[in-house]
């Protein structure tokens, strides 16, 4: 059976920042991200490789300011490219969810490509969000970078960090834990005939 391609290519522009990105969700893992802000490049670059997501990022924005507004803007193009891509879903597993422990730190994801947006997260410790990570990227970014990633891209998700200690790693385990959620949840599925929803549509 012939699959459809499952490819985006969006740009968004604002006084704050501008994006660039392209994406195919029947990749392989390749990606090459220059966001400006370092430790979020890690992150997408850790996201293409584990959820088999070929991506190409290019933004820059107000970072003088703060990183926030490059990084948000950037999870609302990837949210709306994933959306764009996923078409009408026909023939997806729809639901994903993985377990993924880096040293100390362990994080749960739970993903299903539902069309309604959701977010639960929590179980990061006490003060994570103030923290910097590689002196650009606040802590308190991952979660909004989840909530953009719901919103835009149409996917109820669910992160919980289960343990640890290490700023770097309980964000980068989180990130981790969405890509393989989401590697399971967009997979074809040859048992899935058509829309895997009893109303018709996603």
């Amino acid at each position: 059976m012939t699959r459809p391609a499952r490819t985006a290519s969006l740009r968004r522009a604002t006084s704050e920042s501008t994006v660039e990105l392209e994406l195919d969700l029947d990749g392989t893992g390749r990606s090459s991200v220059q966001t400006t802000v370092p430790f979020f490049d890690h992150m997408l670059t850790a996201f293409a490789k584990h959820s088999l997501t070929d991506l190409t990022v290019r933004a820059h924005g107000d970072t003088d300011i703060d990183a926030h507004h490059t990084v948000e803007d950037t999870a609302i193009v990837l949210g709306q490219a994933i959306r764009q891509a996923l078409g009408d879903k026909a023939g997806i597993s729809r639901y994903g969810d993985a377990l993924v422990p880096l040293d100390e730190a362990l994080a749960r994801a739970v993903v299903d490509i539902s069309g309604r947006p959701y977010l639960v997260h929590g179980g990061e410790p006490a003060g994570f969000e103030l923290h910097l990570i590689g002196g650009h990227f606040t802590g308190s970014l991952v979660r909004h970078t989840f909530e953009a990633l719901a919103v835009h891209g149409g996917l109820t998700l669910h992160v919980e960090v289960l343990s640890g200690r290490d700023p770097h790693h309980i964000a980068e385990a989180e990130y981790k834990a969405f890509a393989r959620a989401f590697r399971a949840a967009k997979a074809w599925d040859a048992l899935v005939e058509g829309i895997p929803s009893t109303k018709g549509a996603l």
